[in-house]
């Protein structure tokens, strides 16, 4: 039996629902390591005061058009490679995986050269103040300088995932935010290099998952990278940005709207700023479980639904819905009831405690309906429906919290910066709901050719 063979009955044969935990807890795993890098800069920064601290806030909003980008390519990507892995052609899925890390690399060497002409006028645009300035000019060098190798570390790591691989996918991120965590450490407790450190901390991590990751590809994965490969056919960029899509949506929407909160929390002070990150780096540290396993659905949906057995997909999506229900559910609920000594963890400012907290309580319920909004978006990208799940990303990026933020604020004051996410992530899941009972009442198999 041939790889491809053995690869088309273990996506077809598995449990579904052992075969998502297969594929999601490393990319849970994966994700919350880098979670917890991203926190790791939060809390180390965090011991040099506030205004540092809120700089990995403004730059955070980078970093997710960064990673929105990588994910685009990546994610769609990756469902050309399972389409092309369920037919047995490992000739078009490396085609695929070639073309799209050549063109995340030159859109990451764009943003890296645009950036460093405009480092400042962007930082100011992304939301800091001048006492906030001088360290996200620090840390926004280091984010634009690792940017194209970010791209393509994404891009791997997604090709990993969609070729059923998530364990591996999973020690080149794990590896990277380890190293970043050690060298934040050195950098800024032991060396005191600031918030300079905690970005350089960050560089070296990224280059390090991006050459792990390279390295187990070329060694693991059934999909080659090679130049040969290199297509020159624009519907293929075209069709891979089209399928990617909501991705992009799900991080750069995401990242417009912090770039909004953080400009209209300015008038609370540096204190409001460092709070809410702190709550944002949080909150998305408890949507990677959900992500996470979101993730691990998502090859399975694409694998399966290509090779008509779509009654595995509806198996795969309600496995992964009750997931999150239990995991996401517990882990938001134990955060109402901690909110002050989670905040108090990342900074000791009484008054950065008092807005933080009642942010995370808030925060922490909308997280509550995210079970159902995260594996139905994944669903329809993953079936190439990107359509629809542009849509339903677009409720819960932005179309609902840039709104409630840009009328709410000059009438309510920081209590809207507080409950725009909330209330945007209700809506998200209450509107998932009819979508997700739509396609299972429409899942049964299809036979498919040879």
């Amino acid at each position: 039996m041939t790889s491809a063979e053995k690869h088309y009955q273990k996506m077809t044969q598995t449990p579904a629902s052992r075969l998502v935990l297969q594929l999601g807890i490393p990319t849970t795993v994966s994700m919350l390591i880098t979670s917890i890098y991203n926190m790791a800069d939060t809390y180390f920064v965090g011991s040099i005061g506030p205004s540092a601290q809120a700089a990995t806030g403004v730059l955070f909003t980078l970093q997710a058009i960064i990673q929105g980008l990588g994910f685009m390519y990546g994610q769609g990507c990756g469902t050309f490679i399972s389409k092309e892995l369920a037919r047995r052609d490992t000739d078009s899925a490396s085609v695929y995986i070639s073309s799209t890390l050549f063109a995340g690399f030159l859109t990451g060497m764009c943003i890296l050269l645009c950036g460093m002409l405009f480092r400042q006028p962007l930082v100011l645009f992304l939301g800091s103040t001048q006492t906030i300035l001088p360290h996200a000019m620090d840390y926004c060098l280091w984010v634009l300088l690792a940017c194209p190798l970010v791209i393509c570390s994404l891009i791997l790591n997604n090709g990993l995932r969609f070729e059923g691989k998530s364990l591996y996918a999973m020690f080149g991120l794990t590896a990277g935010g380890l190293l970043n965590i050690a060298a934040d450490y050195l950098f800024v407790m032991r060396l005191h290099m600031g918030v300079f450190g905690a970005g350089l901390a960050t560089a070296l991590s990224q280059c390090t998952s991006f050459l792990i990751l390279l390295t187990i590809y070329m060694r693991t994965a059934q999909s080659r990278i090679s130049f040969r490969y290199l297509s020159r056919s624009l519907r293929l960029y075209i069709s891979v940005a089209r399928v990617g899509i909501p991705s992009l949506i799900r991080q750069s929407l995401t990242s417009v709207t912090n770039g909004v909160l953080n400009n209209l929390t300015k008038p609370f002070g540096d204190a409001a700023i460092a709070a809410m990150s702190v709550v944002g780096r949080y909150s998305f540290f408890l949507a990677c479980l959900g992500l996470g396993m979101g993730q691990g659905f998502q090859p399975v949906a694409s694998f399966n639904y290509q090779a008509g057995k779509r009654s595995r997909v509806r198996q795969g999506l309600l496995f992964t819905m009750g997931y999150g229900i239990v995991v996401i559910g517990g882990a938001a609920l134990a955060s109402v009831f901690f909110a002050e000594p989670v905040i108090r963890l990342f900074q000791k400012s009484p008054e950065v405690v008092a807005i933080g907290s009642t942010a995370l309580r808030l925060y922490a319920v909308g997280i509550m309906f995210t079970p159902f909004s995260i594996p139905v978006n994944m669903l329809y990208q993953s079936i190439q429906k990107p359509g629809i799940a542009s849509a339903l990303s677009l409720i819960r990026a932005g179309a609902v919290t840039i709104p409630i933020l840009l009328l709410g604020v000059p009438l309510f004051g920081l209590v809207a910066v507080q409950c725009a996410q909330p209330i945007a992530d209700i809506i998200a899941g209450l509107v998932s709901i009819p979508f997700i009972i739509h396609f299972c009442k429409n899942s049964a198999d299809v036979p498919v050719a040879a």
